[in-house]
C-alpha cells in the first residue's frame, strides 16, 4: 500500500507548510484501509482547506495492536521515566519552534482568533508538555509498614493501550492534555482527532517521529465518531478511554466501556453560572465575565454562560456589558488583529447557536445582538455576540449548554437565592464568584456544585491544577498530580520476611 501523500498549503496569513494527510500508525503514515476521507473547511470562508485520510474499524484495529505491541516493547516499557521526561521535553521545544504555524493551523481550521492561538492555546500547549515531562521520573509509590515480619509497598504502573478523542475547539491544547500525562506515566496511546478540526493533529505527529518516540507509542487517526470513535472505545484491547466532548456522547461512551469494564475519564459540557455579589470590583466583573462567554467564539466547555447578578447592581452590571460587547467582541475573520470573535466551527454548530437564538427571544428579552444575517452576507459562519435579560430559570436558554456567544443574565435577591440558581442544573464543570468579601468568597465556593470554582476571575486554567466537573460534566480530572492519577494504576505487593503459618 503507497504511502498517502501530503500537500503543500498556504494559510491566508501567508504561512507555507507541508500538510500530512494519511493516519499516524506505528510511527508512520498510511492510507486508510477502505479509502475513506475527511475535508476540513475554512468557517471563515467556507472553502476547503485540505482532505485527509479518514479511519473505520480496520485501522483502528491496527491503531491499537501497534500501541498494545509498543507497550511491550522493551523500548518503551524498560524506557527509565527520566528518559520519556527527556522525550517530552524535546518535544515541548519542538512545538516551540513551531508556534507560529500550529497557531496558523487551528486558527484557519477552527476559525479561532490567531492572536488567541498564538499567545493562549499553543503556550498552554507547550506549557502542558512541559509540565509533565518534569513529573516522568517522579511516579513512585510508598513503602508501608505492617509487622516486623512482613513489608508491603506499592507500585505506580500505567493503565496500558490508552484511546483518546479530544474536541474539536481547541485542537492542539487538547491533544497535550491527554497525551503529555499518559506517555509521561509510560501507557501508550491512539488518539483520534475531532472530524471537524483534523489538522494540526497530523503535523503534530511528525514532531512525534522527529524526537524519537518508538514506533507505535503515539498512534494519530482521523475519522467519523460512528466509523472510528466507536470501533476505538469499544476495542478488547483498549484498557481506558478518555474523552472530551457532549455529554451526549460520553454517556454512549460510558455504556460502551461497561461492556469490558475499561477505564474511563471524561470531560463533559457545561453551563457555568458566574455570580456578582454588590460588593464586587463592577470593571473588573465585566470584563472577566465578558471573556468568559464571548472568547472562542463562545465555543468553551466552562463558558460562564449564566450570569447572576445582585438587584441592586444588576441594571447598571447590564448596561456596561453591552458597552462592553460592543466595544470589545469585534467579529471578524481570524486573522485580522483586532477581531476577538471569529466565525463558529461548521454550519452545523453555527445553525444550532442561531436556533436557540430565536427560542431565547420567545423566552427572554433580547437586551443585545441575535442577528447574523450583516456578518453572514460574504459568507461564513458568524454569529452576533448575543445577551438576553429576562429569562426564567425554567427557559431552555438558561438551563441548556449552546455552546456558542450567548449569554444570559439574571438577577439575585440573597447569597441563598443565587447558590440555588447556579447549582439547579444538571452539569457541574465550573463556576465564578465575584466579591471583595472573603468570608463570602470561600463560603460561597464550597457550596457551588462545580468541579472547579474561579474567585473574581473567569476561565484561569494551569497544568499544575486538576481540572473537571461533577454532575452530568464527566468524570474524573485532568491536569495536575490529577492527571498522573487517571494514567496509572496501583499495585500492592506484599513480602513475607519470615512469617511462618
Amino acid at each position: 500500500m503507497s504511502a498517502p501523500p501530503s500537500v503543500e498549503l498556504t494559510a491566508p496569513n501567508g504561512t507555507r507548510y507541508t500538510q500530512p494527510t494519511g493516519l499516524f500508525i506505528n510511527g508512520e503514515f498510511v492510507n486508510a484501509v477502505k479509502g475513506g476521507t475527511i475535508t476540513s473547511e475554512d468557517p471563515a470562508t467556507e472553502t476547503p482547506i485540505a482532505t485527509v485520510q479518514a479511519a473505520t474499524e480496520e485501522d483502528v484495529d491496527r491503531a491499537v495492536r501497534a500501541a498494545s505491541a509498543a507497550l511491550k516493547d522493551p523500548a518503551w516499557k524498560l524506557m527509565p521515566g527520566a528518559d520519556r521526561g527527556i522525550l517530552l521535553t524535546k518535544l515541548a521545544d519542538l512545538l516551540e519552534e513551531n508556534i507560529e504555524l500550529f497557531s496558523t493551523i487551528d486558527a484557519w481550521d477552527v476559525g479561532k482568533s490567531y492572536k488567541e492561538a498564538l499567545t493562549g492555546d499553543l503556550p498552554e500547549a507547550i506549557g502542558v508538555f512541559r509540565h509533565y515531562a518534569g513529573w516522568a521520573d517522579k511516579i513512585a509509590g510508598q513503602t508501608i509498614p505492617t509487622t516486623p515480619l512482613k513489608f508491603a509497598y506499592t507500585i505506580r504502573q500505567p493503565v496500558g493501550v490508552v484511546g483518546q478523542i479530544i474536541p474539536w475547539n481547541y485542537p492542539t491544547s487538547m491533544a497535550a492534555w491527554k497525551l503529555a500525562p499518559a506517555l509521561a506515566c509510560g501507557n501508550t496511546v491512539v488518539l483520534k482527532a475531532s472530524e471537524q478540526t483534523p489538522l494540526s493533529i497530523l503535523v503534530l505527529a511528525t514532531l512525534f517521529q522527529k524526537v524519537g518516540f518508538p514506533p507505535g507509542v503515539v498512534n494519530i487517526i482521523n475519522g467519523l465518531g460512528r466509523e472510528a470513535g466507536t470501533p476505538l472505545v469499544s476495542h478488547e484491547l483498549v484498557d481506558k478511554v478518555a474523552f472530551t466532548g457532549s455529554t451526549a456522547t460520553a454517556k454512549l461512551i460510558m455504556a460502551s466501556a461497561a461492556k469490558t469494564l475499561k477505564n474511563i475519564s471524561l470531560e463533559t459540557g457545561g453551563k457555568s453560572p458566574l455570580l456578582v455579589f454588590d460588593d464586587a470590583e463592577m470593571e473588573q466583573a465585566v470584563r472577566w465575565s465578558h471573556m468568559g462567554i464571548m472568547s472562542n467564539s463562545g465555543q468553551i466547555c466552562t463558558a460562564t454562560s449564566r450570569i447572576l447578578v445582585q438587584e441592586g447592581i444588576y441594571d447598571d452590571f447590564v448596561a456596561q456589558y453591552i458597552e462592553r460587547v460592543k466595544t470589545t467582541s469585534k467579529v471578524g475573520n481570524q486573522w485580522d488583529v483586532d477581531t476577538y470573535q471569529g466565525p463558529q466551527v461548521n454550519r452545523v454548530q453555527h445553525e444550532r447557536i442561531l436556533e436557540y437564538i430565536e427560542i431565547g427571544k420567545k423566552e427572554a428579552t433580547l437586551a443585545h445582538g441575535g442577528d447574523s444575517a450583516e456578518l453572514c452576507k460574504n459568507k461564513g459562519f458568524y454569529v452576533s455576540p448575543t445577551v438576553f435579560t429576562d429569562a426564567k430559570p425554567s427557559t431552555r436558554i438558561w438551563k441548556e449548554e449552546i455552546f456558542g456567544p450567548v449569554v444570559v443574565i439574571m438577577p439575585f435577591k440573597t447569597e441563598e437565592e443565587a447558590i440555588a440558581l447556579a447549582n439547579d442544573s444538571c452539569y457541574g464543570l465550573g463556576a465564578s464568584v465575584f466579591t471583595t468579601d472573603l468570608q463570602r468568597a470561600h463560603r460561597v465556593s464550597s457550596e457551588l456544585e462545580s468541579g472547579m470554582v474561579w474567585v473574581n476571575s473567569s476561565q484561569d486554567c494551569d497544568p499544575r491544577i486538576p481540572f473537571g466537573g461533577v454532575k452530568q460534566s464527566g468524570i474524573g480530572r485532568e491536569l495536575g498530580e490529577a492527571g498522573l492519577e487517571a494514567y496509572t494504576q496501583i499495585k500492592a505487593v506484599h513480602v513475607n520476611m519470615g512469617s511462618k503459618l
